[in-house]
Order: C-alpha cells, then sequence, then structure tokens
C-alpha cells in the first residue's frame, strides 16, 4: 500500500481527502514548474499539457490520469493559497507568497 497524504479542496472548506503521495509530490512540483506566476494565467488544458514533460513514466505511465491530478493538486494548493484562479475560464497562476 502506498503512502497517503491528506489535501484540501478549496470548493469544500474543513474537508480533507487522502491521496498518493508520491503522485501528487510529483504533480504539485510539475504544476508549479509550469505556472506563471502572475495573472491572466494559464488554462487547465494547457497546464495538463505542459506538466507531461515534467511527469514520470513510473508515476503517469503514458500520462494516465494526468488531468485527474492536476485537477486534485490545483484544488489543494488553491485552498492553500499557493495558486490562484481566474473565474470561467479558469486559469491559473502561482501567488507571490508561493515563492
Amino acid at each position: 500500500m502506498s503512502d497517503k497524504i491528506e489535501v484540501q479542496n478549496v470548493g469544500q472548506p474543513g474537508k480533507t481527502y487522502r491521496v498518493d503521495a508520491a503522485k501528487y509530490a510529483e504533480m504539485r512540483q510539475a504544476m508549479l514548474a509550469v505556472l506563471p506566476d502572475q495573472p491572466p494565467g494559464m488554462k487547465v488544458a494547457d497546464v495538463i499539457e505542459k506538466v507531461a514533460a515534467h511527469l514520470s513514466e513510473a508515476q503517469f505511465t503514458g500520462g494516465a490520469t494526468a488531468g485527474w491530478w492536476v485537477k486534485c493538486v490545483q484544488l489543494d494548493l488553491e485552498a492553500k493559497a499557493i495558486i490562484a484562479r481566474t473565474p470561467a475560464p479558469v486559469r491559473l497562476w502561482r501567488c507571490k507568497a508561493s515563492g
């Protein structure tokens, strides 16, 4: 059984979910590497496309589930004010506080 971590969801304050720690960490690092540091940010579809180059085949075989993991990490990082988004159409960027 793999190690799990708790993540938050900006849309459900106070609720946490347990997810695979290694996949979360890899996707988090990939997303923070590709996201711009100011608005207007990057479309989610573009984030999914760009993170592919940063993901290992061992964790994300053929890019499988990458879209789900982008959303999982997005919601957690938003809840922690590490990234921000625009209203629809959603565009993401790193907050200055995230370094």
